[in-house]
């Protein structure tokens, strides 16, 4: 059995004039990168591998997971084919993981992560937001044969916000 985990980047700044792989996280993308690393450990396999998009708004969003989850930052895998908007790309690069490693989390982007998964999974998403959290098994022990899988987790920013409606309409966390 193989398991994947999707996590796309958190939400990225606009602000600066950087080409599209340098841009780095917003403010709400770093809060949001946090909120979600504190609240997925239990959706979490005993061991894993981790893949990153060397895009800087992935790369971000990874070491800020890492550092909430104690994964040192030397095991993260940085893959240049990660830096992709397309699920045929996506798919071709998560058949290429070795299959000594059962359990794969990767950082990555739209619209490869939701076409991906709604592709793969069980569960049509209309959209992974940024900073979304998707966890997908699949009966195949063989990385390149994997199909249709089941989505086991879907988890979003928004989720776990609160909001404060009748005042601000601001969320708490």
């Amino acid at each position: 059995m193989k398991n994947l985990i999707l996590i796309r980047h958190a939400k990225s700044s606009w602000d600066a004039p950087l080409i599209d792989k340098d841009r780095p996280l917003s403010k709400r993308g770093i809060n949001d990168a946090h909120l979600m690393a504190a609240n997925i450990y239990e959706h979490l396999p005993d061991s894993y591998i981790v893949w990153s998009s060397t895009a800087q708004r992935a790369k971000n969003t990874a070491y800020i997971f890492a550092a909430n989850l104690s994964i040192p930052l030397e095991t993260i895998v940085f893959k240049d084919d990660l830096y992709t908007f397309d699920e045929k790309s996506l798919e071709r690069t998560i058949k290429s993981c070795d299959n000594q490693f059962d359990n794969l989390i990767l950082f990555g982007h739209n619209d490869a992560i939701t076409n991906f998964v709604n592709t793969f999974g069980s569960h049509v998403v209309e959209n992974v937001p940024t900073a979304g959290f998707v966890s997908l098994s699949f009966e195949e022990d063989n990385w390149k044969e994997i199909g249709k899988g089941k989505t086991e987790k879907l988890l979003f920013p928004r989720d776990l916000k609160k909001y404060d409606p009748p005042l601000t309409g601001k969320p708490i966390y």
